[in-house]
């Protein structure tokens, strides 16, 4: 048993395609219907977020660190340590004259305002109000209920990740387009071999969904490594939340890894032209021994999971941007 293990253990992933080129490839066009897609969006867009919102990695806001900023849905949002790594957030705007906070300074885990020095412990004070936060160890999330106008959860609705010892990075790019044509993009898989040939090959659906509890799809893709070589794996797409689409792989190589893709507004909801972070989470496993090297050397490979993650995010930025301008000028076919 332990011999045949072994031998599993350093089978190569690795295949050699002899797949058509990409004009040849087999049409997806029929299969990705506009209805099924809007459906999937229309089941996203209903479930509780609980009125949380993601806002970076968690490693972006470190003890000690300067304070971070974000905008969320209009809403100045500023972020902390304390000196013993509790993670604090508020309105980014200084209660005193309006002043940056995300420009003030950490000095012993209290923000202190630059301007004249008005110092924020996380707690109420002098008008200003915490908003609550969370952090999953991998993103950082900001509960904002104004906003959200949903009943509010006490935990954001954070998806299933591998197991203790997964290696983990998190790219963000922003585009010109409202979350939810963000969130369907990831919904519509069948674009993968068409519009990133240079990632993924012999992309197919082999599920759909079918009702609400049973609300994923299911695909068969190969990653593309170098020239012919490729991984297959099959992987599952779903949507926890309005603003959140995770990729699962479940069967092939890195079983149990996901990508978490999370689109967080910038803009406020009535914005003429409103922009989105997407936020996306890689967070990457396997049961090969060998994987420990590449923990080891976790520093040094998430610029490289970064900057994958972002040369896919400038094509589908585009197609978020196309649909959402499609949208709000009454063009959109879907």
């Amino acid at each position: 048993m332990t011999d045949r293990r072994e031998r599993a253990d350093w089978r190569s992933p690795l295949r050699l395609r002899r797949g058509p080129k990409w004009e040849a490839q087999p049409p997806t066009w029929r299969e990705a219907r506009p209805t099924l897609i809007a459906d999937a969006l229309k089941r996203a867009g209903a479930r509780p977020s609980g009125n949380w919102f993601v806002v970076g990695a968690s490693r972006d806001v470190t003890a000690g660190g300067r304070p971070r900023g974000r905008t969320v849905a209009g809403v100045e949002v500023v972020l902390w340590r304390t000196a013993a790594g509790a993670l604090r957030a508020g309105p980014g705007a200084c209660p005193h004259l309006g002043a940056p906070l995300r420009d003030g300074r950490v000095v012993c885990g209290t923000l202190v305002c630059h301007w004249h020095g008005l110092a924020l412990d996380g707690g109420p004070f002098a008008g200003w109000e915490p908003f609550p936060v969370h952090d999953d160890g991998v993103l950082v999330w900001v509960r904002l209920d104004e906003v959200g106008g949903e009943e509010p959860l006490e935990r954001p609705v954070v998806p299933a990740r591998p197991a203790a010892g997964a290696v983990d990075a998190v790219c963000t790019a922003v585009g010109r387009c409202a979350p939810q044509d963000v969130v369907a993009n990831r919904l519509d898989p069948w674009h993968g071999s068409w519009f990133h040939p240079y990632s993924f090959v012999d992309l197919r659906v082999v599920r759909v969904p079918r009702h609400e509890q049973d609300d994923a799809f299911a695909v068969e893709v190969s990653f593309r490594v170098a020239g012919r070589l490729v991984v297959p794996v099959r992987a599952e797409f779903t949507a926890p939340e309005p603003r959140t689409v995770v990729m699962r792989i479940t069967e092939g190589e890195g079983a149990t890894s996901v990508v978490e893709t999370h689109a967080t507004p910038l803009t406020a909801s009535a914005a003429a032209e409103p922009r989105t972070a997407v936020i996306e989470a890689v967070v990457a496993a396997s049961d090969r021994r060998g994987f420990a090297l590449a923990r080891a050397a976790a520093p040094m490979l998430r610029p490289l999971m970064r900057r994958a993650a972002g040369r896919l995010w400038r094509d589908d930025l585009a197609y978020a941007e196309r649909r959402w301008a499609l949208r709000s000028t009454g063009r959109f076919p879907g």
